[in-house]
């Protein structure tokens, strides 16, 4: 590992990498339109995804600019007590050392991840995949650009150009000290990532998330909460996929129906379970998987729960762990939803889109982990980093 990076260093590195950007954005965008030119797969979240535009570089350099900005995440003490021989016992936060980030199509990661786990104190390992090759090289030369300019060795940012075969051989036998594999993508990344890695994995989850419509609703807002849930951005993890409504729900069909046409306005394909089958405008779900599926894409599926009770079963069966929500005007039975729902994020009230790092106040984020270890949910700047105990004596022994 190079020597560690003090904080004003890490800063104006962060500082440097946002003012190269804001140079850099019509390279960055040509590169993309290569990328996007090449790209020659149906899978609409996937272009989605490896699209950049304005809006999304704009929040490149906000990203920067904010973790230049925050607390220094490192030597932070979470535990300090004296030994009764005296000596003083403190744990105190570290970086995990070397951290390979693996993902998908997506070349803000290679700034936003990077970013954080670059000011957690981290070298950088990013194997982008082949559809976002173009735009990624350009960004892993700003990032160079950036360390050279602070007199800072460019391998605390390395790019990986590995194919497949090469991307298994290296997490079996790493040619380098690694520490952290973040792997960020659909199911099959992330199983591959864990089949063949020899160090701790932090799974970056799927979603299929849910709302639960109690017969407490406030039935505007429950609209309001789907619609912006399901078609804001469907190849987001936080995005909507199921919908449970109560059995006893008030104005249930009129609900259902306006959903149905809000929901068509988006060309959102929407399936309904057997309960909800005569509701016009919907597909029968004739295969029980599909309620374990994360669609990224336009469709929903829609399903009646007999109670809290069952909703709350049914999202614990096959949610992804990801987010659920709760629409009520029941404080109680909130809390029992949220309370006993099994996700990373559970709301009340609120779209499953708020799951992020930034929205959370964390200033970005590397991930959001649907494991309960190390961290679960988003992982931003104050959970990229591990511990280390320090232990100050004068000469005791055992």
């Amino acid at each position: 590992m190079s020597k560690q990076l003090n904080i004003a260093q890490r800063n104006t590195v962060l500082t440097s990498m946002a003012q190269f950007i804001v140079e850099s954005q019509a390279e960055i965008l040509t590169a993309n339109q290569i990328d996007l030119d090449r790209y020659s797969g149906d899978d609409i979240s996937m272009r989605d995804r490896l699209k950049l535009d304005q809006g999304k570089i704009d929040g490149m350099i906000l990203s920067l600019e904010q973790l230049a900005s925050e607390p220094d995440p490192l030597g932070i003490e979470r535990f300090a007590t004296t030994h009764e021989n005296g000596m003083h016992i403190s744990n105190k936060t570290a970086p995990f050392g070397t951290i390979l980030i693996i993902y998908e199509s997506r070349p803000d990661v290679t700034i936003e991840a990077a970013g954080i786990a670059f000011k957690s104190g981290n070298e950088i390992l990013l194997k982008g995949g082949k559809e976002s090759l173009n735009s990624n090289l350009v960004l892993v030369k700003l990032w160079h650009k950036a360390l050279q300019e602070n007199d800072c060795d460019t391998n605390w940012v390395t790019y990986l150009q590995f194919n497949r075969t090469q991307t298994q051989a290296f997490l079996e036998k790493p040619t380098q000290k690694l520490d952290l594999i973040v792997p960020r993508g659909g199911e099959r990344l992330i199983a591959f990532v864990k089949q063949h890695a020899t160090c701790p994995v932090i799974v970056s989850g799927r979603g299929n998330n849910f709302v639960y419509v109690d017969s407490e609703a406030d039935l505007q807002m429950a609209l309001d909460i789907i619609v912006n849930a399901k078609t804001t951005k469907i190849s987001a993890c936080n995005a909507l996929d199921k919908v449970l409504v109560a059995s006893n729900l008030g104005r249930k069909h009129q609900f259902l129906q306006q959903l149905i046409l809000e929901l068509q306005k988006s060309k959102v394909e929407i399936f309904a379970d057997e309960a909800l089958s005569s509701l016009a405008g919907t597909l029968p779900i004739t295969d029980e998987n599909m309620w374990h599926e994360e669609f990224l894409d336009y469709k929903i599926a829609i399903g009646q729960a007999s109670d809290l009770g069952d909703a709350i079963t049914k999202i614990n069966t096959y949610g992804g762990g990801h987010s659920a929500s709760i629409v009520t005007a029941n404080d109680e039975k909130a809390n029992t939803f949220m309370e006993s729902v099994d996700s990373a994020a559970v709301y009340h009230n609120a779209s499953t889109r708020f799951t992020d790092g930034g929205q959370f106040g964390l200033g970005g984020e590397l991930a959001i982990s649907t494991d309960k270890l190390h961290q679960r949910g988003p992982i931003g700047l104050q959970h990229l980093v591990t511990n280390k105990w320090y232990v100050k004596g004068n000469g005791q022994i055992r």
